[in-house]
């Protein structure tokens, strides 16, 4: 475990019965899991009643857990597990969603993140391409998915992903090659493929 995880400490006291540190949890990782959720199932609804059963989980199950990796990414293994397996059930198929949640008069878009005071020229741009980007997002495997997720919006490291995925930090690599040449393919235009990462390891 990283010593300096500050989060997995306060999971600890969860662990021993701390509510008022569940809730600090809660508030700090809600819209991230839900951001998350919703670019599997691609509904407003949906997302947050997974979200809600991903805490739920983890507040259940906090007597057993054990620091071995950062916080982030074990709640991110959770919230992976739960969101495959919600897809696997096949009820749910994510359909093109703005990447970054934002669905102006649309119900089903999750309004949780935007640009704050950027021009309308700008914002028309963005918006075109968080369209762009969540119909790739909508294409991609489940596994793509989630690994373009968590690297590019998430700025989880490969390490992290991989641990989260329960997967090879190479077979992780190739998840995002894969799912970052299908947001390229979509761009169709000379910034193909230059999409900046938030972060690499």
């Amino acid at each position: 475990m990283d010593d300096a995880d500050p989060d997995a400490q306060v999971m600890l006291k969860v662990a021993a019965g701390d509510r008022q540190a569940f809730a600090w949890l809660f508030d700090r990782y809600h819209a991230s899991v839900a951001r998350f959720a919703f670019r599997f199932v691609g509904n407003r609804a949906r997302a947050e009643e997974l979200t809600q059963d991903i805490f739920v989980k983890l507040y259940r199950n906090a007597r057993a857990y054990q620091p071995t990796a950062r916080f982030k990414t074990f709640l991110f293994r959770v919230a992976t597990h739960h969101c495959l397996n919600e897809v696997r059930r096949g009820e749910y198929r994510a359909p093109h969603m703005p990447a970054h949640g934002l669905g102006g008069d649309d119900p089903d878009v999750v309004e949780l993140e935007g640009p704050q005071g950027d021009r309308p020229d700008t914002a028309l741009e963005g918006r075109e391409l968080e369209q762009v980007v969540g119909a790739a997002l909508a294409d991609m495997s489940a596994r793509e998915r989630a690994a373009f997720t968590m690297c590019r919006f998430e700025g989880m490291a490969y390490r992290d992903i991989a641990e989260a995925l329960e997967a090879s930090e190479s077979a992780v690599k190739s998840l995002i090659h894969r799912a970052t040449l299908a947001v390229a393919r979509r761009l169709e235009g000379p910034q193909a493929g230059t999409m900046p990462a938030r972060s690499r390891a």
